[in-house]
């Protein structure tokens, strides 16, 4: 019997007193444990949402080509990055206030990617911040992300932070030009905290191609450019000698009609042509839309809302859960695909399909009652 599907192993045979035993349910959780104004920041986007629908539609818009009759008796979801074996090609991507889901909010995402074996970046404005992470969980691989907020010495200082905490990689974000209308807030009159707070945001908006020069020039830990949405900027990412391409679209949060995050990515992975890395999020919450990235080149798959539900529904405990789930569901895809390892997938696996459901941030999950909960 395959290793990773013993039934000790198995989610579906786990013990009956375990509350989560599928993706669906930390939603219902999560729903019921937050008010409004923290439900509407998870579920929103920016303007009439398309980008976020199109995110789901552009993963479901793809079909398997599954292969048979191959021994898959042992199947193995783990990946080599960063010089780390990870468990899941899962990074848990950079979400802003995570604290307004969980008191210990980064701190204890980031320990849930540790003790399971993933990878988590950390937003720029995301508490308990940059160092009082890293301590909560010196052990995880953890990556920063920054949303500039100063000048060239104040990018510079917070990259040399990251390095000092050992952080594995620097991220800045690039599509947050402008800060996006987000329509759910606006009809309530409802101004978060965090944007009360926000100072700087010219600096963001001034953001070019020289600072990016200028961390390459004076640092050596790994950059990350996250934002990317066409084969030119993709370019001119990989000739300043970018390490990691991070295709995202902000979960539908910023640019509204925009391409769905699986559309843009076959073009990112021609026009890099190896010489960079690349992660993507968007929409990803099953198993399948992992392998469905992988097999179309991503190295890396981040997981944003689904961390978020995950987090409301039962802090750290939860979002670990969450990954075990996400693994079963991974080995099981492989396996059917007639693969051992990501290493045996790839874009012969998929093909164009037609929709079969009107794309939402909740069409991944069909045995969530999605209506009561949507507003």
């Amino acid at each position: 019997m395959n290793e990773a599907l013993r039934p000790e192993r198995n989610v579906e045979l786990g013990a009956s007193n375990e509350p989560f035993q599928n993706l669906h349910e930390f939603i219902r959780k999560a729903r019921s444990n937050l008010n409004q104004n923290a439900w509407d920041y998870i579920v929103g986007a920016a303007e009439t949402e398309t980008t976020m629908r199109r995110n789901r539609m552009a993963l479901d818009e793809i079909a398997f080509r599954p292969r048979v009759l191959r021994d898959v008796r042992k199947v193995d979801g783990s990946v080599e990055q960063f010089g780390r074996k990870m468990r899941l090609p899962v990074v848990l991507a950079p979400v802003g206030a995570l604290e307004i889901f969980d008191p210990d909010g980064a701190a204890s995402v980031a320990r849930a990617a540790g003790t399971f074996g993933a990878s988590h970046m950390l937003s720029s404005v995301s508490e308990p911040g940059l160092e009082k992470t890293a301590e909560a969980a010196p052990d995880a691989l953890r990556m920063y992300q920054l949303y500039v907020r100063g000048d060239d010495a104040f990018v510079a200082d917070v990259v040399s932070r990251a390095e000092k905490a050992n952080y594995a990689a620097f991220c800045l974000t690039v599509d947050t030009a402008h800060y996006s209308r987000r329509e759910r807030d606006i009809a309530k009159r409802y101004v978060r905290e965090s944007r009360l707070r926000a100072t700087g945001g010219d600096y963001q908006k001034g953001l070019e191609w020289r600072t990016v020069k200028m961390v390459k020039d004076k640092f050596r830990i790994p950059l990350i450019l996250k934002g990317i949405a066409t084969a030119e900027d993709a370019q001119i990412a990989v000739d300043h000698g970018v390490e990691w391409i991070y295709v995202s679209n902000h979960g539908g949060r910023q640019l509204d009609h925009g391409r769905g995050a699986m559309h843009v990515l076959p073009e990112i992975v021609e026009a890099v042509k190896g010489r960079a890395k690349i992660m993507v999020d968007g929409g990803f919450c099953r198993g399948t839309d992992i392998v469905k990235a992988i097999a179309a080149g991503a190295d890396l798959v981040g997981i944003g809302r689904l961390q978020c539900w995950a987090l409301a529904a039962a802090g750290e405990t939860g979002v670990r859960r969450m990954l075990e789930l996400l693994e079963d569901e991974v080995l099981r895809c492989l396996g059917l695909l007639g693969a051992t390892s990501f290493a045996e997938v790839n874009k012969s696996c998929l093909h164009p399909a037609m929709s079969t459901n009107a794309p939402s941030v909740f069409s991944a999950f069909p045995l969530f009652d999605h209506e009561p909960y949507r507003y």
